[in-house]
């Protein structure tokens, strides 16, 4: 996608695969792709009036929210800034990258099969007895997407950040953080800042502004 991105393919336009061979999660981790699941990339090409590009990390989770919910309304949660999971347990996993003047947006999301030997409990969709073709659920993941670009475009990144928090795990959700240089920072939830990086309240009651990093479920 990020040479087609190149080349000038224009928004809107998603790319499905029936099967990975070289997937990839966030920081180079290896992404295993069993046939059944949704392995999908799209491009959005940044306009010089648009919300920052990283908040596109929180445009992508509230339409995988609502893509979800129409299967199974009410039992997805987000955490930052994208994982979806069902009763703490990881459904989807999301990738942007920057291609010149678009964000390439990668999207997997366990459908039909879930890992069970990774470091953080997964599920699927047909774990929740959701019977769904790729197909199917692209055209609803498309869907939404489109609609909640054009409000990030038009309303501002703050309609999309509210939209998160309602979908995310409770205030006072105890997570961790692992930063980029190696360090962790325990806390509670607080929410999003206006720009959409999460903020942790600590031990000792004073507020942690987090941009990037690993974040778990204590």
């Amino acid at each position: 996608m990020i040479a087609l991105a190149a080349t000038g393919l224009e928004e809107g336009v998603w790319l499905r695969a029936e099967r990975q061979t070289e997937g990839r999660g966030r920081q180079g981790r290896a992404w295993v792709s069993p046939p059944g699941n949704l392995y999908a990339s799209t491009i959005v090409r940044v306009r010089p009036s648009d919300p920052p590009p990283a908040t596109l990390a929180l445009v992508v989770a509230v339409a995988l929210e609502e893509a979800v919910g129409a299967y199974l309304p009410g039992k997805a949660t987000l955490k930052w800034p994208n994982d979806l999971l069902i009763d703490g347990a990881k459904l989807s996993g999301v990738l942007l990258e920057r291609a010149g003047s678009a964000v390439v947006i990668g999207v997997g999301v366990n459908l039909a099969h879930h890992p069970t030997d990774t470091d953080r409990v997964a599920t699927s969709l047909a774990a929740h007895n959701v019977a769904i073709d790729p197909a199917d659920f692209i055209e609803t993941l498309a869907e939404a997407f489109a609609r909640w670009v054009e409000r990030w475009r038009g309303e501002g990144i703050d309609v999309v950040r509210r939209r998160w928090v309602a979908c995310a795990h409770p205030a006072g959700t105890p997570l961790t953080a692992r930063l980029p240089d190696g360090s962790t920072v325990d806390g509670l939830f607080e929410g999003l800042d206006a720009e959409g990086a999460l903020i942790l309240r600590l031990a000792d009651g004073t507020r942690r502004v987090i941009h990037a990093g690993d974040v778990f479920l204590l």
